[in-house]
């Protein structure tokens, strides 16, 4: 016995930028966005709730990120010191 999925449409607005970099990780995975989408809403439902941890900074950690916006207090490193 099968089911049938019925699929429906759906619009969402997403920043321009980041969903052309998606594309472009979907397209090497070979889904769609809707694919990934899916995918998503699928965990939401399993996890009952976000499928990863949101929490908001501490002043420390706020601090770090916006240094790191302007480029303050920024080292370079490599992937291969990041794997050792």
């Amino acid at each position: 016995m099968s089911t049938i999925t019925v699929k429906e449409t759906t619009s969402v607005k997403l920043n321009k930028e980041s969903k052309e970099h998606a594309k472009k990780i979907f397209k090497e995975l070979g889904i769609t966005m809707g694919d990934a989408f899916n995918m998503f809403l699928q965990q939401v439902n399993l996890h009952n709730g976000m499928p990863f941890e949101l929490k908001i900074p501490n002043t420390a950690t706020n601090k770090i990120i916006k240094e790191a916006r302007i480029g303050e207090n920024v080292e370079d490193f490599s992937l291969d010191e990041l794997k050792k």
